[in-house]
């Protein structure tokens, strides 16, 4: 789709499945299920949706979970990238030397995996061999030092081989990446996980990543229970899902199935997800 002077092209990287009671938390299953029903492993089906941005420069936001999962996490998750993030750029025409800049909202595998891959000789190296890879200063910290809470959410294969490659740009603020697109630190899910502003002609779409990281989490109190700091979430959910309302924001749920973006919509207090066509890559 177009936006203003921007290009936005919403990708997949495939599906997987995680717990739903992780996925929403404190809110009672058989009002979750309602949106989204649990396979017999009490699963819910997600996707992977990275966003491409096309502007001055190429950006790619998040790359999905990668192919170097290993053959009990593929099964665990129930991975399935029979069309992946490279199909998916290649079907727009884009190749992975095309692009300029990969941002990352955090660094947890299901957003950060596709950042590298394996070479023919089984060395680890970037999958976007021109690009600077750009994350929070804070995010990068956490990662490179994880506890018992998070350590299984960041694989160091996954980000590690940038610093070494000395393709890692490290930004301490609600930068500005490229024109017409900037972050904003959200907190909550990780400490320093933020969402990208997308900003064209006096329009406005979001990358909310895993603020709200599907259509069914669009109510201010539906949250994951893999965030570390909830509160934090609630807090900055109130404002932003106002915001979006009165200003009409187009978001982009990275995780949502079915729905790669829309408007939040509110009658008679109850909120919904208007779904936008785009034309998405085959």
């Amino acid at each position: 789709m177009i936006l203003g002077e921007l290009e936005l092209i919403s990708l997949t990287d495939g599906t997987f499945r995680l717990d739903g009671g992780a996925m929403f938390g404190v809110v009672p299953k058989p009002l979750w299920e309602r949106r989204m029903p649990a396979d017999a492993r009490n699963r819910i089906f997600l996707g992977m949706r990275p966003l491409l941005v096309r502007g001055d420069r190429t950006m790619l936001i998040d790359a999905g979970i990668g192919s170097k999962m290993d053959a009990k996490s593929v099964e665990i998750y129930d991975i399935d990238r029979s069309h992946n993030l490279i199909d998916s750029l290649a079907a727009v025409g884009v190749s992975p030397r095309d692009i300029d800049i990969v941002l990352a909202t955090h660094l947890h595998f299901d957003h950060a995996g596709g950042f590298t891959t394996r070479d023919e000789s089984g060395r680890l190296v970037p999958t976007f061999p021109r690009a600077r890879y750009v994350v929070r200063t804070g995010e990068w910290d956490d990662a490179a030092h994880p506890h018992e809470r998070n350590r299984a959410s960041y694989i160091e294969e996954n980000f590690k081989p940038l610093a070494d490659f000395g393709v890692l740009d490290l930004v301490a603020g609600n930068d500005t990446i490229m024109p017409g697109v900037r972050v904003v630190r959200t907190g909550g899910h990780t400490m320093h996980h933020q969402i990208v502003v997308i900003e064209s002609a006096g329009e406005t779409a979001i990358f909310a990543a895993d603020l709200m990281p599907t259509t069914a989490h669009v109510d201010a109190p539906w949250i994951m229970g893999y965030d570390l700091y909830p509160m934090e979430t609630l807090r900055f959910k109130r404002t932003f899902i106002r915001e979006a309302i009165s200003h009409e924001y187009l978001i982009f749920f990275e995780h949502d199935p079915m729905i790669a973006a829309g408007f939040i919509r509110e009658s008679d207090g109850r909120k919904r997800v208007e779904p936008v066509s785009l034309s998405p890559a085959p």
